[in-house]
């Protein structure tokens, strides 16, 4: 799985939004990361909503994390973002979900097996405060 801008954006945001001493709002975070507005609105409400951010309305309003950045699993942000589990390909964790129907029979799936073992590895232990 090729990481998406969603990703990307969500990572931006959330450092920028980790080195602020009040909520970063929308207009701003956009402005800054040279992004659509309306695009990014969405990536921080689904993080609002799996509760790695908090929102905040009104004049002063915006977004902040809601937990330590040690605690912020870049795993949990991209899955969030993506609106899938993070896998190198759809078969990847078994020849159950091979969509050609090989399954077993399959060549790569070996290696496939093996490199999606290392990126969740890689990726159960990286945080936000990790790439900070």
């Amino acid at each position: 799985m090729l990481l998406t801008k969603a990703s990307e954006y969500a990572l931006l945001s959330l450092v920028l939004i980790a080195r602020q001493n009040a909520p970063e709002d929308v207009d701003t975070l956009s402005r800054r990361l040279n992004i659509s507005r309306s695009f990014l609105a969405k990536i921080l409400q689904a993080l609002a909503r799996d509760g790695i951010l908090k929102s905040f309305k009104g004049a002063k309003g915006g977004f902040a994390l809601n937990m330590d950045p040690r605690e912020i699993l870049i795993r949990r942000v991209i899955e969030v973002v993506e609106k899938k589990p993070l896998t190198v390909f759809e078969c990847a964790t078994s020849t159950e979900a091979c969509p050609t129907g090989k399954g077993d029979f399959c060549m790569i799936w070996p290696f496939l097996n093996k490199f999606q073992l290392k990126m969740d590895e890689f990726f159960e232990t990286l945080t936000l405060d990790d790439i900070m």
